[in-house]
């Protein structure tokens, strides 16, 4: 049996090794520094200062660092005092900790569907609100920012809290304004994946609301207000101070990876030509920071096969709606209820679009792309 030949080029989708050896100096000075000042638990000066950056860079008044992006969702909420008995309206689409952080809460996820663009729809969030809903959470999936404007509104008519999951938008603007700075309080993750990166799970919430912040704060660290004594009962989430060290070095260079995806993006853009796929356009006011690049087709699994022969690295984020999970039988939710939602999920295709990408890299994706034979 004849064994099939490796493809003779090769476009990761990610590639940690070259992201390290691009940063190798600054990243090894800001560990060796976490080790000869033992910051390494609960951070020290370097925690208050990641976040004094964080906020400023979010135009908020005050950033809380954390364990994981998901542990950020679910301890604004606790802070906003979201709990039992309660509903938060959220799309089905994003990954799963978006829901999951509802359910740690002990309030109950209600869903919305989506736009052409993947970001919740304004209109379906409206239509689900309840007597029980306390909060939106909009996803600005892919690291484009769900439309504020109307959502603000919608929350401010219905007297709700926004928290925004930012988790894929860190350094996404929306006419102007920092994603996370938008709502009631906005949640990052710095997973690996992420375009502002740890080297290991890291979150963040930033919000303007200082008692908001302040339990927040006390919720990370077991509700202790000394080392003695506790006035509610929290969890550990506190930010290791290597993964502080590297946020701030890598903070330091997120302004040229942003630059590199979105230059990705337009040659994308430019180069893709087949009219069988759909790529949603960026608006004028929106500044999208491309967590990942989706495009959308009919032949999404043909493609990524055909893509696969060509040595190109693909995902699919996410192919299984929230709605549709085993774990989520318990809501009621039945295939239908989510046309948009589901459609997506069986077109959506994540093509690479990490900083240390060559220029032959992107055009040997879009030629692979090109080369497809779309409806055959």
């Amino acid at each position: 049996m004849k064994m099939a030949e490796a493809p003779a080029y090769r476009v990761p989708y990610v590639n940690f090794p070259a992201q390290f050896e691009s940063a190798r100096t600054e990243i090894m000075a800001a560990v060796e520094g976490v080790f000869s000042r033992g910051e390494f638990v609960g951070g020290g000066g370097i925690i208050a200062a990641l976040e004094a950056k964080i906020a400023a860079f979010c135009g908020a008044a005050h950033a809380i660092a954390l364990n994981s992006g998901t542990d950020a969702l679910i301890l604004a909420m606790r802070g906003l005092g979201i709990g039992a008995g309660d509903e938060v309206i959220t799309p089905p689409n994003s990954f799963v900790a978006s829901a999951a952080a509802i359910i740690a809460t002990g309030a109950t996820p209600l869903f919305a569907d989506v736009q052409d663009d993947q970001n919740i729809d304004p209109g379906a969030i409206e239509d689900a609100i309840t007597p029980r809903t306390r909060a939106i959470m909009p996803v600005h999936l892919t690291g484009r920012v769900a439309d504020m404007d109307a959502i603000n509104a919608i929350a401010e008519r219905h007297g709700l809290a926004v928290v925004e999951d930012a988790a894929q938008a860190f350094g996404s603007r929306y006419r102007g304004r920092s994603a996370g700075g938008l709502g009631s309080v906005g949640c990052f993750s710095a997973h690996p994946l992420k375009n502002l990166n740890a080297a290991g799970d890291a979150g963040f919430v930033v919000t303007d609301d200082a008692e908001v912040a302040n339990r927040i704060r006390l919720l990370r660290n077991h509700g202790l207000i000394d080392r003695n004594t506790v006035v509610e009962w929290g969890t550990v989430s506190r930010l290791d101070g290597i993964q502080a060290a590297v946020l701030l070095s890598r903070l330091e260079r997120l302004d040229s990876v942003i630059a590199r995806r979105r230059a990705t993006a337009e040659i994308y853009r430019n180069a893709i030509t087949s009219n069988a796929i759909f790529m949603a356009p960026c608006r004028d006011y929106e500044f999208n920071t491309f967590h990942t690049f989706v495009i959308q087709t009919d032949n999404r699994d043909r493609l990524a096969a055909h893509l696969s022969k060509c040595g190109v690295e693909t995902a699919i984020h996410y192919p299984i709606p929230i709605h549709l999970q085993p774990a989520a039988q318990a809501l009621g939710y039945e295939r239908g209820r989510f046309p948009v939602t589901e459609r997506q999920a069986e077109r959506i295709l994540s093509l690479p679009i990490h900083q240390d990408l060559s220029e032959d890299d992107i055009q040997h994706v879009a030629d692979s792309v090109n080369a497809f034979r779309f409806g055959t």
